[in-house]
């Protein structure tokens, strides 16, 4: 069973006042992100801001956002790259459209925190995360892999897109920096040269981003190094007073935090669960009393935080 917090502004306003007090007299600070946190920090996949960029494309194929022309079937990797260099550099490279990372890291930055997200876009390290308390278990936009692959390692792919995105027309250089041409957004070509396709530096196959969408997924010795990590925050915080923060985390992956943190706050007494989700706010009854559930836009409940 399950229970639910209607959005009523004076039980909102005393649950963010409980929440600061939770936060400041944590021992420890779990903090789980989903999508629903870079939503409200504006890393919005539909609406205007995929017609701004990906216009072409959605006139072309009917595709209707940035998350399902992800799994489109490109009839070319010219095309494919097209796609990807683009998206890649808008969810990645580009800067947040709000503070909403850079206001969560004022709230924990003097606590003892681990970050575990399934989020892709790397905005914890931009807003001054310290690299070693994240564990980005789904991968990142900024990593290649072999397709096949043929080994376990990721590599870097920003001077890659970059150089695809100049070909596309899409980027160009001024003033030392690289802006988008929206300009001449008419000129911008859907498909990158043949000779930029990448592929893998050992077996010359196809790479690929390094994304969590089947069992071909690599995970690299970053990838287990932060595991380990995860892991010993963990061993060091037992039964210590801990804060789940949950943020923006839906139903697609709750193995991955949303179960765990349940789990987790009902072992350990002295654990308070938080959940901060626009219209999926809710923990089990058997938590309840240690609950804290915020129905709202995450970025007006952190600047208020």
């Amino acid at each position: 069973m399950f229970f639910m917090k209607k959005n009523e502004p004076a039980k909102t306003a005393e649950n963010i006042e409980r929440l600061r007090k939770e936060i400041e007299t944590a021992d420890a600070v779990y903090i789980g992100a989903g999508a629903g946190l870079s939503t409200a920090a504006g890393f919005t996949y539909s609406g205007a801001r995929f017609d701004l960029y990906f216009s072409d494309f959605e006139k072309k194929y009917r595709i209707k956002d940035m998350y399902s022309g992800g799994f489109f079937p490109f009839p070319t990797m010219e095309e494919f790259w097209g796609w990807w260099s683009r998206n890649i550099y808008v969810n990645r490279y580009m800067e947040p459209g709000s503070t909403v990372y850079t206001d969560l890291f004022e709230l924990v930055k003097d606590k003892d925190y681990f970050v575990l997200t399934t989020n892709v876009d790397h905005q914890f390290q931009k807003a001054g995360f310290d690299k070693n308390r994240l564990f980005y278990t789904q991968g990142d936009y900024g990593l290649l892999q072999c397709s096949d692959p043929c080994h376990q390692e990721t590599y870097d792919n920003e001077e890659q897109v970059i150089r695809m995105l100049l070909a596309e027309g899409f980027l160009i250089e001024k003033d030392g920096e690289y802006v988008i041409d929206l300009e001449h957004k008419s000129d911008w070509k859907m498909e990158i040269p043949t000779e930029l396709i990448p592929r893998c530096p050992h077996c010359g196959k196809l790479m690929t981003t390094n994304l969590r969408c089947d069992d071909t997924f690599v995970q690299d010795e970053g990838w287990y190094a932060a595991n380990d990590r995860y892991n010993e925050f963990k061993k060091n915080h037992e039964n210590v007073k801990a804060v789940y923060l949950e943020l923006g985390v839906g139903m697609n992956t709750p193995v991955i935090i949303k179960y765990p943190f349940w789990r987790a706050t009902y072992s350990n007494p002295n654990a308070s669960y938080v959940c901060m989700n626009y219209g999926e706010a809710y923990a089990p009854t058997e938590i309840r009393e240690r609950s804290i559930c915020l129905d709202g836009d995450i970025k007006e409940i952190l600047k208020q935080l």
